[in-house]
């Protein structure tokens, strides 16, 4: 059965081995979706919900809106994605001589888990008509990291510092547009 507080200790203790030991914390606690979903509840509001936070750690449940995505960012710190239910779509993308380009994807399901490096750009999707439900685990303060952050707009692809108001506005205003759209019969 998941325990929250024994998760963040199992990430805390976790952190001293790196990156893949957070990784195994992570995918044993999405194997068992169910029982995340008994404790974290239901989905019902998009939005980031911090778990805990310190300087070395940050750990946050996301819930994506439906068909919901978020521009390319950086974290400038590693970054494990575990999926407790629902899909994320992660876009890879690569710095180029004049922005950046698309350079891979992954999609994730419930119980999938990836592992990324302090220098990933990734802009992530939720392509499904219903919430979907992710645990992060940051090597840092997510809110406050050691070196600054990026975003690029999505249209552009031009460069701009991180803007998490923004990001929170983002998700604030994915979900109104799918309840204003989710009543209407196709």
């Amino acid at each position: 059965m998941f325990n929250n507080e024994q998760f963040i200790q199992d990430c805390i203790e976790a952190m001293a081995e790196g990156k893949e030991a957070v990784r195994e914390v992570v995918a044993k606690a999405v194997s068992d979706t169910a029982s995340l979903l008994s404790v974290l509840g239901e989905q019902e509001h998009a939005g980031i919900y911090p778990l805990y936070r310190s300087p070395e750690l940050t750990i946050i449940n996301f819930t994506w809106a439906p068909c919901m995505c978020l521009m390319p960012h950086n974290h400038q710190m590693f970054s494990v994605v575990g999926i407790y239910s629902g899909r994320e779509d992660n876009i890879f993308w690569r710095r180029t001589e004049t922005g950046i380009e698309a350079a891979g994807a992954r999609s994730l399901g419930a119980g999938d888990v990836v592992a990324l490096d302090d220098s990933t750009i990734h802009s992530v999707l939720n392509p499904i008509g219903k919430m979907t439900g992710a645990i992060h685990v940051y090597g840092g303060d997510f809110f406050a990291p050691h070196e600054p952050r990026s975003q690029w707009d999505h249209e552009t692809l031009i460069e701009q510092p991180w803007n998490i108001e923004k990001v929170k506005t983002l998700f604030r205003e994915a979900e109104a547009r799918f309840n204003s759209t989710s009543h209407i019969i196709v």
